[in-house]
């Protein structure tokens, strides 16, 4: 038998390993998991999930800012939603108003992933820089600064039954770095 020269194409090509970007590759266990999704779910794309989340992230923060329940209904799960509302309802019965700003988001990347048919959660640390102001109920100032970014570290979880036809995630967690 001989070997195949450069020139067979009947040979099998040589593949270079993939490395997976916005995957934290400390952990080859997440760039596996996040495989097995893609392979469980034809539909998943690696870097239009990472801009979901962010999108995500961004909405989530803005609805919970201003108080509002329902934008966030559909994209948090019961009992992340239920913690939102709970510390919406606080802050209102304070009667304090939240002015915060999300100024930029610096980083996003996926720091977990896990897949157990058919239910894929994926785990995103997002380094962004917020501009806070609390106002108590007659508009004075509490705590914070727009013109003053806050470093921020996130650490959101989003799940997804990938049986169902709905490509949305929620978010099922919520913790900080």
């Amino acid at each position: 038998r001989t070997s195949p020269s450069a020139g067979d194409r009947s040979a099998a090509p040589v593949r270079e390993p993939v490395t997976l970007r916005g995957v934290d590759n400390a952990s080859s266990a997440n760039e596996s998991a996040i495989r097995a999704i893609a392979g469980a779910d034809q539909q998943f794309d690696l870097l239009a999930f990472l801009e979901g989340a962010k999108a995500a992230y961004g909405m989530i923060l803005e609805a919970f800012w201003s108080g509002d329940r329902e934008q966030r209904r559909s994209l948090c799960d019961d009992e992340v939603y239920e913690s939102f509302a709970e510390s919406i309802e606080q802050r209102m019965a304070r009667g304090e108003t939240l002015e915060n700003r999300l100024v930029r988001i610096d980083e996003t990347r996926i720091v977990d992933a896990e897949y157990e048919a058919p239910m894929a959660r994926i785990t995103v640390r997002f380094d962004s820089d917020i501009a806070a102001v609390v106002r108590g109920p007659d508009g004075e100032l509490v705590a914070g600064s727009l013109t003053d970014a806050v470093e921020t570290h996130d650490v959101w979880t989003f799940q997804r039954d990938l049986r169902s036809n709905d490509p949305n995630w929620i978010l099922v967690e919520t913790d900080q770095a």
